[in-house]
């Protein structure tokens, strides 16, 4: 049998569906009560290689949730060791079971991090970082019309501001805001029943191009609080 041979229900390639099972499995608690599987018992339950049971088993250590040592064989690592950064983390934590403490766990970041992103694109965006904050909006004026997805539109925008910010690290959040915004902004949107705010992510846009620092992080700071708002509502209401 090759690594590509589909018997096992896994999809195409084997070892990322390997991956997200066991994962999926892991975070939901199925390992709870029992030894994680060796890769000679995983190999034979999903019908696949040891080489693909192997780099599966890799992947999920290098995201903190296993941990393999000599002799002990490979054990789940608690909670606080994986990497919630890590777009496949994320989202199975967000599948696991909708958690509202997870969403404002995560919009509590977003506070963090977008009003500074946005501060830095007002003051330092290239033209190229501009214009694709740019292309962002244009994108939720098009949603608003029903000419392009409003959860593609609104996360295009966010994310285009982490760019033009010009720092790497914020950058690199992109996974992470993208993957937990989807699920914020489906919530959001349910509760309130309507899409983003277009005005307020106007002011955001309006105070980059004005090369306004303190606007643009005042405005990005007030979208997310709108956001913050709704969830802790929804919460109490939910008790």
């Amino acid at each position: 049998m090759t690594d590509n041979d589909d018997v096992s229900g896994l999809g195409r390639n084997l070892t990322y569906g390997l991956l997200d099972l066991l994962g999926r499995q892991i975070v939901t608690g199925a390992f709870e009560n029992r030894p994680f599987p060796t890769e000679a018992e995983l190999s034979t339950q999903h019908g696949v290689s040891r080489s693909v049971t192997r780099e599966a088993v890799k992947m999920l250590t290098a995201k903190g949730l296993l941990t393999a040592r000599p002799r002990q064989g490979t054990s789940i690592q608690p909670v606080a060791s994986w990497n919630l950064f890590d777009a496949d983390v994320l989202r199975w934590l967000l599948e696991r079971k909708f958690s509202v403490e997870l969403l404002s766990q995560f919009n509590q970041l977003r506070a963090a991090i977008e009003p500074a992103a946005a501060a830095l694109a007002a003051g330092s965006a290239d033209d190229k970082g501009r214009a694709l904050i740019e292309a962002g909006f244009a994108r939720m004026e098009a949603a608003e019309r029903g000419e392009d997805d409003v959860l593609d539109a609104d996360i295009a925008f966010h994310l285009s501001i982490l760019r033009a910010s010009g720092n790497p690290f914020f950058a690199q959040f992109r996974d992470v805001v993208a993957t937990a915004l989807r699920t914020s902004i489906r919530l959001t949107n349910r509760i309130v029943g309507r899409t983003a705010d277009l005005a307020a992510h106007g002011a955001v846009r309006d105070a980059i191009m004005a090369r306004d620092p303190r606007a643009a992080q005042d405005a990005m700071r007030a979208i997310i609080g709108d956001v913050m708002d709704l969830i802790a509502r929804h919460s109490h209401a939910a008790h």
